[in-house]
């Protein structure tokens, strides 16, 4: 299939992104008879109605709106490339874009050990509670958690997700094991939209809302809390390590999902050199 020009396609995604002709003319730096007679040729090949008219602007039609999400992120992707081919290889930090938990609880301290094998491979990490577009952030990877299904992404599962319910010695005494009706007596310290746990808890047999929880608004705060014995708390296993292995923190009751967990995943297309390096050592860093 031969597609349609590209300049067709620029004008199009433009028009579409910024809502009419004269805007997309201005970023364009064409007239905005140029980018209409574009857009319309498109249309033409194409045999759809893409760009309509609605009141004072213009509005997509289904085909549009599809044609156009796929070509504003071809076009990302193509800049993001243009961009990394521009800067080159050497001394250009791996960017990844991972939770904050993930980065101090899991990553950093593990990190030592990488660079003790690749000094010469600089990171850039970027804690961030949100899902950043991998192309217009620039990332090269980012560690998510999920069920690995993220459209027009590769990705791989590093950490199966084993939500765990950890509490102080001084909280729990003699006991190594909770059953839910033990674990709804006690207090609890929850994080503030901490709406993954909670499913899990009710999946488990509690109810978070009848649970004499204290909230907290973040993680960090919340596992002071709990380290300080204030009450019992859901973390996933994976971020306890450090906690478990110095008995700050004592694990009576878990559950793993299989499908669920941290995955790394990365935009499609060949990866450089460095972020290989990184993905293999991540990945033998998480059978340990």
């Amino acid at each position: 299939m031969q597609l349609p020009s590209l300049t067709s396609l620029r004008a199009f995604e433009a028009a579409a992104r910024l809502g009419g002709f004269s805007a997309a003319s201005r970023e364009l730096n064409v007239t905005h008879a140029a980018v209409a007679q574009q857009v319309r040729g498109l249309e033409a090949a194409l045999g759809v109605t893409l760009l309509a008219r609605a009141g004072r602007g213009m509005a997509l039609s289904p085909e549009g709106e599809r044609l156009a999400t796929a070509l504003t992120a071809g076009f990302e992707s193509i800049s993001a490339a243009i961009e990394e081919v521009k800067a080159g290889e050497d001394g250009r930090p791996l960017r990844v874009t991972l939770t904050p938990a993930f980065a101090s609880q899991w990553l950093v301290p593990r990190l030592g050990r990488f660079w003790a094998r690749h000094p010469e491979v600089p990171l850039s990490l970027h804690p961030d509670r949100q899902v950043v577009d991998l192309a217009r952030a620039r990332m090269d990877l980012a560690i998510r958690l999920g069920d690995g299904h993220w459209t027009g992404l590769e990705t791989e599962m590093l950490v199966p997700a084993a939500y765990t319910v950890v509490g102080a010695p001084k909280l729990l005494g003699d006991h190594t094991a909770l059953s839910p009706a033990e674990m709804a007596e006690m207090p609890w310290i929850f994080e503030e939209g901490s709406y993954e746990e909670r499913s899990w808890l009710r999946r488990i047999g509690l109810d978070p809302e009848t649970l004499k929880a204290t909230t907290m608004p973040t993680e960090e705060l919340a596992l002071s809390a709990a380290r300080a014995g204030y009450g019992l708390y859901v973390e996933l296993l994976a971020l306890l390590g450090d906690d478990l292995a110095s008995e700050r923190l004592r694990a009576v009751h878990a559950a793993t999902d299989p499908r669920f967990g941290f995955w790394m995943v990365r935009r499609p297309g060949p990866a450089r050199p460095a972020l290989r390096q990184f993905m293999r050592w991540l990945t033998a860093e998480a059978k340990t």
